[in-house]
């Protein structure tokens, strides 16, 4: 699709709205519907948090955005100094706890792609977390149910897309 095509200008103006381009340069799931935002809200803003900024810089970089478009830098900025294994980052309070864990391997999946995309090293924590994480069975599962994680049809497919965006080297 062109860039010059209306649903594509509409789709870029989606994106930018969801990131918190001039507080942290992180990104949250929608404007309008506040539940969606599953890190909730400061006082002012939206919380930026993992899943979501590493899929803002994929869907950035899908809109032909450079490498050291702003927005990018920001976002890319973000999830590296809060990224650590596969964890989710950005959810603050005990009303957000189950989160973290609940897309861990959602974020694994999204960060690894993010990070080979940006054309850095996501460190060992992806790698580490989901080999400490596997069942015996070679599969993956999420005590959280959350988002559906805790079926290993689910999770095993996120899973093994990390580790292969994290094993690819440029």
């Amino acid at each position: 699709m062109p860039a010059s095509d209306p649903v594509f200008k509409q789709a870029v103006v989606f994106v930018e709205r969801c990131q918190n381009f001039d507080a942290d340069g992180g990104f949250f799931f929608s404007t309008t519907e506040f539940d969606t935002n599953k890190a909730g809200q400061d006082a002012q803003r939206f919380r930026s948090y993992g899943t979501t900024t590493a899929d803002g810089i994929l869907a950035l970089l899908a809109m032909r955005r450079p490498l050291d478009d702003p927005r990018i830098t920001a976002a890319q900025q973000w999830l590296v100094s809060h990224h650590r294994d596969i964890y989710v980052p950005g959810f603050v309070g005990a009303a957000y706890q189950r989160w973290p864990r609940g897309l861990s391997f959602y974020y694994s999946s999204t960060a690894a792609q993010a990070f080979r995309s940006l054309g850095i090293e996501a460190g060992s924590g992806i790698a580490d977390g989901l080999n400490r994480t596997q069942r015996p069975d070679g599969s993956w599962a999420n005590p959280e149910n959350l988002v559906k994680e805790d079926d290993p049809l689910i999770a095993t497919g996120f899973a093994v897309r990390a580790l292969v965006a994290v094993q690819y080297r440029h």
